[in-house]
């Protein structure tokens, strides 16, 4: 595994609450210079409309019931390969590679030891039938498991029960609301591609802020909405390669990354890095890149203050 990207662009944002600036580094893959880019959050912009509008929305609970019940329904295939989950097992490598690097160099550990996560505790929140919360473990990490589908959960705790490594980390049936109520805190907190399938990012940010402890590590990964994630994320791969059932995505429910560094500035929540997913149809693998256009991932962390 190369831990080793050069981080050659910089990501500009503007922080609206106070007109700050500050940087948030892309991740390349590429050892060759590329042009600068820039994402501006300005307080006039269609993110921080998008975000005020979601605001006026909210609940008490993130949840999004349809979308709960179309997972439930495709439960019993989370460790299927090739079944519909295949597109995350296939990029599972690449969001752990992520996943480690940020962690390691923010808590100061070695990426190239076997554990690196060793000492921190770790929360996967819409964890589904635990692909990601297993190899975290693997790593040494103290891991929760947290989906609201109890379906999931029982897939996720009998494919743990399997193995020593995994058979300690804790899954339970509940959200990401209800821990914040129990007033669990975490070193690091990861939901990747859930905020998607919620039904008010706002207030599923402002829990995942609060389950963090102060100076500790957010890691959240999503679909832009930009029509050629509608084009590749819906047309593509539910219509045409059937790679996921058709309707696992709404287009309108994806946030552009200004939206989603805007809604975590607002949870106390300050993006650091961020890198995008390219697909490679020749070789089926998934890389980082600076490409942001359609699948993404960002890393932050919870303010001191």
């Amino acid at each position: 595994m190369n831990l080793g990207w050069r981080m050659v662009r910089k990501l500009r944002i503007v922080n609206a609450r106070n007109g700050a600036f500050f940087n948030a580094r892309f991740f390349s893959d590429s050892t060759t210079q590329l042009p600068l880019a820039s994402v501006t959050v300005d307080p006039s912009s269609n993110a921080t409309k998008t975000y005020n509008n979601i605001n006026k929305n909210s609940t008490s609970s993130s949840l999004k019931h349809l979308e709960l019940a179309k997972f439930a329904a495709i439960a019993d295939t989370w460790w299927d390969s090739d079944g519909p989950f295949k597109p995350l097992h296939v990029m599972n490598p690449t969001r752990l590679a992520f996943i480690r690097s940020t962690l390691c160099r923010h808590f100061g550990k070695d990426p190239n030891c076997a554990k690196p996560f060793e000492g921190l505790n770790i929360v996967d929140v819409g964890c589904g039938g635990g692909i990601l919360s297993e190899p975290l473990a693997r790593m040494g990490a103290t891991v929760t498991g947290v989906d609201a589908v109890d379906k999931n959960i029982k897939i996720a705790r009998l494919h743990a029960g399997s193995d020593p490594e995994t058979s300690t980390i804790e899954y339970c049936c509940t959200t990401a609301e209800k821990l914040v109520e129990e007033q669990r805190r975490f070193d690091a907190v990861i939901a990747l591609e859930v905020i998607e399938h919620v039904a008010d990012p706002a207030e599923f940010c402002k829990s995942l802020a609060a389950l963090t402890v102060e100076g500790g590590a957010n890691v959240i990964s999503t679909i832009n909405r930009s029509m050629r994630a509608y084009a590749t994320a819906i047309v593509a791969a539910e219509y045409i390669l059937r790679w996921l059932p058709k309707g696992t995505h709404e287009w309108s429910s994806f946030l552009t990354p200004e939206e989603l560094v805007l809604i975590l500035q607002r949870s106390s929540i300050d993006v650091k890095e961020m890198a995008g997913f390219v697909y490679n149809p020749l070789t089926g693998r998934w890389s980082l890149s600076d490409d942001i256009g359609v699948n993404f991932i960002a890393f932050g962390t919870k303010n001191t203050h």
